[in-house]
This record gives structure tokens, sequence and C-alpha cells, in this order.
């Protein structure tokens, strides 16, 4: 194995195995960390900051007082009872994770190698083999770590996996460019289509991730195009205007899915003592779904999925 591969390592949140919605058949899920969107509904949190985290799961918590002891600023305190964390001065050192012996305490961002991966590829190739699976590279945003997503995908390749990426597309096109030599499917999100309204949720104004699909497109790369529809948000005409019609703009787009809100990110703000932006907004019924997904259907030639 290449050297380069050897050495780099990437900060990675999470890795599911056995999953089925991300990517064509059984897929192994690499969750990288670090976003350059600040997207209000997002249900991963624990994705956007690049460096790791704390989280918190106060259920968990037996009020041991371990970590009081190991902190050394102080920041967990027991009283009358209750374990409270004050982050002010918390250098995320993570003794007190190691010290926790419940779980309640969870290191949200751990340093992983191209060849620690590869080996959890290895133990799902039959899987991978019988359903047309593989790896699926996901976040926060896999190319806010570029390096380290593109070194990944070419050994995954060359093992002969079945590749995808998971991308907002606010990125250097530059590193799209460099990951389709390496990529089956780019499962590729379209959040909000007015540029005013997609700053305001997101933190930019989308047209960068517009004119980075197009040129992907042209590359000729295989694209899913992937579309959180959240009630009160974007679930206008206009927006579902501007997919019909972008999608359809697109010579390479293969599916459009529709990815209907859920709150269950809810507890991982709370868990990372942030704020929850999205209050009480629940998840639209199965009726509505449905309706948003044929109404769409009816106007588009890819298959619309929920």
């Amino acid at each position: 194995m290449n050297t380069l591969f050897d050495t780099l390592t990437g900060r990675i949140f999470d890795i599911k195995r056995c999953s089925v919605h991300d990517g064509s058949g059984i897929r192994t899920v690499v969750f990288l960390k670090g976003c350059f969107l600040r997207c209000r509904w997002c249900h991963n949190p624990e994705s956007i900051d690049f460096q790791p985290q704390i989280l918190f799961a106060e259920d968990k918590c037996t009020v041991c007082g371990d970590c009081v002891t190991v902190c050394p600023h102080e920041c967990h305190t027991v009283s009358s009872g209750i374990h409270s964390f004050d982050r002010t001065d918390c250098m995320r050192c993570m003794k007190c994770v190691a010290a926790c012996a419940f779980g309640a305490l969870k290191e949200s961002g751990s340093l992983y190698t191209i060849e620690t991966i590869l080996a959890l590829l290895e133990k799902d190739r039959g899987y991978f083999a019988e359903s047309g699976g593989g790896l699926t590279l996901s976040g926060g945003e896999p190319l806010a770590q570029p390096h380290f997503s593109i070194a990944l995908l070419k050994a995954a390749k060359e093992r002969g996996f079945h590749t995808c990426i998971e991308t907002c597309g606010q990125v250097d096109f530059s590193f799209l460019e460099e990951a389709a030599h390496h990529t089956d499917i780019f499962l590729f999100d379209c959040k909000e289509s007015d540029p005013a309204r997609h700053k305001e949720y997101t933190g930019v104004d989308g047209l960068k991730i517009q004119d980075n699909l197009r040129r992907l497109d042209a590359l000729v790369a295989k694209i899913i195009l992937r579309c959180p529809i959240i009630p009160t948000y974007n679930d206008c005409p206009e927006h579902f205007d501007f997919i019909a019609r972008f999608s359809e703009e697109l010579k390479n787009v293969q599916e459009i899915h529709l990815m209907p809100f859920h709150p269950y990110a809810s507890h991982k703000n709370k868990q990372l003592a942030e704020p929850y932006l999205m209050g009480d907004l629940p998840a639209p019924e199965k009726e509505q779904k449905q309706t948003w997904r044929d109404a769409l259907q009816a106007r588009v030639s890819r298959p619309v999925r929920l």
C-alpha cells in the first residue's frame, strides 16, 4: 500500500456498517467531521465543527463523579445528585470521556487511518458483492477533508469496492473533479433554490453549489440529487419548480431523492449544549411526503424516491 495511504488520517465522528440508505445495496458509511454550511435543520450537528467535541448524554449519567476527579479545568461538577458540565474552560482533552464507564460522555471526532477503514470494508466484502453495496463517505462535508477523502476513495477503488460520496457542493471544484476519478456515484445535495433563502437557512447563497453541480455533470459523473424538504422552509412551489427544471437540464442525474425533515437531531444539540433551531417543527406525514413525490415525478424523467 502507498505510504501516503498508510499515514494519512481523517477525523471521523461515526462509522455505520450495513446501511441501506446512502447509496446502492448494503454500505459502510464513514462520517467525516467538518462542514462549510450551517443548515438550520442539520441532522448531524456534531459534524459541523472540524475539531473533536464531547457529547454529554444526561440520561446515561450515573452521577458517579469520575469525570469530576479527572477534569483538569473543573468543567464537571456534581451537586445534590446533579451532574453539570460547564464547557467554558473545556480544552477537549477527553480525560472525562476516558473516565466515563457508562457512555454518558462520548468523543465525537476520532482520527482514523485509511488502512483501518479498509480493514472494516474487507469484513463486509461479501455483503457488498451480494447487494451491489460498498463505501459511502458522508459528514459533515467529506471534501472538507479533501486529501484524506480522495485518498480513501482511491484506495477503496483499487481494492474493488464500489464508492459513493455525499456532498453539499460548497467546495473547491478541483476536489470534486479529483474525487470523480475514484467515485462511482455522487449524492449531491440540493437544499434551496433562492439565493437569499439559501443563505438564511445555510449560511451561503448556494450559487457556487449550483455551478459545481453543473460542472460535475459535465464530467459525465453519475449523480443522485438529494433534496431535503423542510416544511415552512422550502416546501414551496418555487423550490419544486427549480428541482424539476434543474434536474432535467442535467444529463447525468440518475435519480432524485426527496429527504423529508425529521427532528431526530434535537437530542444531539442538547448533548452538545447547542441550541436546536427548528423548535417543535414536526416531521411531515406520510401522505404529505407521497404527495411531494408524486407531484415531482409527474414533471421529471428520472425516478423520484423517498
